[in-house]
């Protein structure tokens, strides 16, 4: 039985979210997000409203959550290989590029083979690193454009991620054909399909990371129509469901089955037609503030919304 978008939101807020948590996280089985050949991901640790969180925490979160597979931000991870916190939180100002240069400077000193150590811990846990993303990957210098593409590759990653700047995916996509890893080019409410294409110009291995909810909340047209374009070159999708804007305004984040976006139309697509595409719920409908309580009790409504969706 499959159920309409409306049905499905309606039934996931009848659900109580404490029953949809684990309550042995020790006797359960390995996590397992992969529904009608469709792989649910969580944007980690960003989802529990951190960048900064240890990838032991994160790695328990997504385990609570019963989630086999993640995009993972290079924060954590390189604060497990042992990176100098401050440097990695960043700051303001003169704090900020200190920190970028402390960074640089411990990266090119430590190198990415240590990320394989996290890898094995995730993947013992039952939880792919499918994608790495990476802030400030524009001002990145070349060697360590080299040392980001092979930490993904270390950590498992078949992708990396990034957000899309358009002058600079030129020289990323030199990076990426050199490492033959896609880059998945996040876009926001004023990304167009233009700018997907002319990125997709500069390079092999430039690819899309396509927000539905964005999507849809900027007006650009309906996600369906460009993933069924791109279906090939997109690392994955973040999920979430967003209204349409009104009065020139961007739609508000809304809890999954409220909004307009298609999201139960684009995982039927991807899992009809077999596209090895992670659909990563990105949850964002409370507040920026909200407690990781908060956000622990409400995320599984949106991972069992999009399990109802894909399997009914």
């Amino acid at each position: 039985m499959e159920y309409s978008r409306r049905e499905l939101g309606k039934l996931m807020l009848a659900v109580p979210a404490a029953s949809l948590l684990p309550r042995d996280l020790l006797a359960q089985a390995k996590p397992n997000s992969k529904w009608a050949g469709v792989q649910v991901g969580l944007n980690v640790p960003y989802n529990f409203g951190s960048r900064t969180m240890s990838a032991q925490d994160t790695l328990a979160n997504t385990v609570q959550l019963g989630v086999s597979a993640v995009e993972m931000r290079s924060q954590p991870i390189e604060l497990a290989m042992g990176a100098p916190a401050a440097a990695v939180a960043g700051g303001r100002g003169d704090a900020a590029k200190l920190a970028v240069e402390q960074l640089r400077e411990w990266r090119l000193k430590t190198g990415p083979k240590a990320a394989a150590d996290v890898r094995k811990k995730y993947e013992a846990a039952g939880v792919k690193i499918e994608i790495v993303k990476f802030d400030g990957i524009y001002n990145f210098t070349d060697p360590e454009m080299d040392y980001a593409f092979d930490l993904a590759k270390a950590a498992g990653a078949r992708a990396i991620s990034c957000e899309l700047e358009l002058e600079g995916t030129k020289r990323l996509g030199q990076f990426a054909d050199k490492h033959k890893l896609p880059v998945g080019l996040h876009g926001h409410t004023k990304t167009t399909a233009a700018m997907y294409d002319e990125a997709f110009s500069f390079a092999k291995y430039n690819w899309a990371n396509i927000d539905i909810g964005h999507w849809v909340a900027g007006g650009i047209g309906n996600p369906v129509d460009i993933i069924r374009k791109y279906h090939d070159r997109i690392t994955h999708i973040h999920v979430k469901d967003r209204k349409k804007p009104t009065d020139g305004k961007e739609g508000a984040n809304v809890p999954f089955g409220q909004g307009d976006t298609p999201v139960i139309e684009v995982l039927h697509l991807i899992r009809d037609n077999k596209w090895p595409i992670q659909a990563t719920i990105e949850f964002e409908y409370l507040p920026g503030s909200a407690s990781l309580a908060d956000r622990m009790a409400e995320m599984p409504k949106a991972i069992e919304y999009c399990k109802k969706a894909l399997v009914g």
